[in-house]
């Protein structure tokens, strides 16, 4: 079926404009470390946040960050285990730009006040995680990682609030990406800035727009397209919707990762669920089915260990076998004080719900957690479109390729943020990246009814959750069609109101319903089985897929798919 999307949400013009030589969206690792890179290499660098500057992804971070820090670790070793967690779609020389650069950004992190856990010799404590062969896992506050890396980052940004080069933007959902006057080739224009709307008071509140030569996207994932998520509620693919309704292309968008060991709250869980760690079986927990039949020596050598798209697939392969809906994670022989000594964080949410690692089986089942693809970019984050970078999740730099690496997530939005702003402030300096006015897109415009939340992920999570069919998937992608798209306006000739106007819930649930779009669209293309992508109806890994599915809009809207040779 032909897929049409809108290039441009519905949204009032914007009523305030402001000036900036970059502006970074998101203030997880990524964007943190994007907006302080800039600061003193650009004359004004104008960071967006959707909520607050500590909140986002990287703060609920539990496990850690992967480098190759210790002696007897190498980065040649490091890129090994990418790769083969990957399953053969990683672009090696993102990878590569990934482990012999992490170590050295590491250390920067701990230079800006990161305070990692060490051992009685001062070295980094270094554990491992599924489809790690070396301990190369730093952490921080036990199981805190990603909430001590924010605080460090945030409190050098604060450091320099007064900095006239620097403006935070909080609680701004950005809209759309802004672009100049198309080429002759019918390409879309230059990126020339963003519009957002404020919550707030003063002047910059409501739909404003920010003129800007670079936008770095640093918007995070996906989750709240699906039912259950580990991910915060902020996680509605805003970032990666705007760049594809601006003309960017997509990549490997179809790869999900389900995380294999989430807290298993009942079938009607829903939101962002608590998530119990890598690490906690890096530490030595086993699985074991509702028998109590532990199943994952049988499966990979590396038993728990193995690359979590192995442990989900083995998981929910066992709930079909024993007819449940959970697995339990079973770390009692682990003992009472290293549990809670090394896993705190853990240990206070699942006292929220009556349960304690050193004396229960714990429920867990897989639920979705990270997406590899995004925002197709080259290894300094540039995407297709001149002056747009995308770092982090939202990002597809290659480096993950069909399954993501425990741990590797915040050493490549840290890697590849500095290589962005780099580059950034380079090409502004040669006059490369100029200021452009932006046009108005061509196609249609979108507001989907919040209200509609609920449908969509219900008809994501069913169609193109753990486990994909081209059934499965062409039933998704005919009710994704069905949802209406036009909920600011009222039916014709019903006499009808209409159901919604432009405000957040509406443009979030617009994001929600284009990337779900784009997602059975790329997973039914993809027919085969590798990492994050399970084909029921395709159970083997087929080497004529190691392709890329890139998608782009053309300039009327309709959705074009690119399965394109790896580089």
């Amino acid at each position: 079926m032909t897929v049409r999307l809108a290039r441009r949400l519905a949204a009032p013009a914007p009523g305030w404009t402001a000036r900036a030589d970059a502006v970074v969206v998101g203030s997880g690792i990524a964007g943190l470390t994007a907006a302080l890179e800039l600061r003193t290499r650009v004359p004004r660098v104008l960071l967006v946040t959707k909520g607050e500057l500590v909140s986002g992804s990287t703060v609920w971070a539990q496990g850690g960050i992967a480098a190759a820090l210790a002696p007897t670790d190498s980065p040649a070793a490091h890129l090994r285990d990418t790769l083969v967690a990957g399953v053969g779609l990683c672009d090696p020389r993102a990878v590569e730009v990934l482990v012999t650069e992490g170590p050295a950004r590491v250390r920067e992190l701990v230079a800006r006040g990161a305070v990692f856990d060490t051992e009685p010799d001062g070295a980094l404590s270094l554990t491992r995680e599924g489809g790690h062969h070396a301990d190369r896992v730093a952490h921080a506050g036990g199981d805190a990682t990603g909430a001590e890396i924010s605080r460090a980052l945030v409190a050098q940004l604060e450091a320099v609030r007064a900095d006239p080069g620097i403006e935070v933007i909080e609680h701004a959902l950005v809209l759309d990406v802004l672009t100049g006057a198309p080429g002759r080739d019918g390409r879309p224009g230059p990126v020339c800035g963003v519009t957002l709307h404020v919550i707030g008071a003063g002047s910059r509140d409501g739909v404003g727009a920010v003129l800007a030569p670079a936008v770095v996207l640093a918007t995070g994932g996906i989750g709240q397209v699906f039912r259950s998520s580990t991910n915060p509620v902020q996680a509605t693919g805003d970032g990666i919707a705007a760049a594809l309704r601006a003309g960017a292309t997509l990549g490997d968008v179809e790869f999900v990762q389900f995380h294999p060991t989430v807290l298993w709250l009942g079938a009607g869980a829903k939101g962002q669920l608590t998530l119990v760690s890598e690490a906690v079986r890096g530490e030595g927990a086993h699985l074991v089915d509702t028998d109590g039949h532990r199943f994952m020596p049988a499966v990979h050598p590396l038993a728990e260990l193995a690359p979590r798209d192995v442990v989900a697939k083995a998981i929910v392969r066992q709930l079909a076998r024993t007819g449940s809906d959970h697995v339990l994670l079973d770390a009692r022989h682990l003992g009472a004080d290293r549990l809670r000594r090394r896993f705190p964080t853990i240990a206070e949410r699942l006292a929220e719900h009556g349960l304690d690692l050193a004396t229960d089986l714990v429920p867990v089942a897989p639920a979705q957690h990270y997406h590899s693809g995004g925002v197709v970019t080259d290894l300094v984050g540039r995407s297709t479109l001149p002056g747009l970078y995308a770092v982090g999740e939202v990002a597809c730099t290659g480096v993950h390729g069909a399954n993501r690496l425990a741990s590797n997530s915040l050493l490549e939005g840290l890697v590849f943020a500095h290589r962005a702003a780099h580059n950034i402030a380079h090409r502004v300096e040669s006059g490369a990246l100029r200021p452009a006015e932006p046009v108005e897109r061509p196609g249609a415009e979108a507001l989907v009814a919040g209200a509609a939340r609920s449908r969509i992920q219900r008809i994501a999570t069913d169609g193109a959750g753990v486990l994909r069919s081209a059934a499965g998937l062409a039933a998704a992608a005919a009710a994704l069609a069905g949802v209406r798209t036009d909920a600011h306006r009222a039916p014709d000739g019903d006499g009808s109101q209409p159901v919604a106007g432009p405000q957040v819930a509406e443009w979030e649930t617009t994001n929600v319903h284009q990337v779900a779009t784009v997602l059975a669209a790329t997973a039914a293309t993809r027919r085969e089985t590798r990492g994050g992508h399970l084909r029921s109806d395709h159970p083997d890994t087929d080497d004529a897929w190691l392709l890329r599915v890139e998608a782009t809009l053309a300039p009327d809207g309709t959705l074009t798919q690119h399965p394109t040779p790896l580089t």
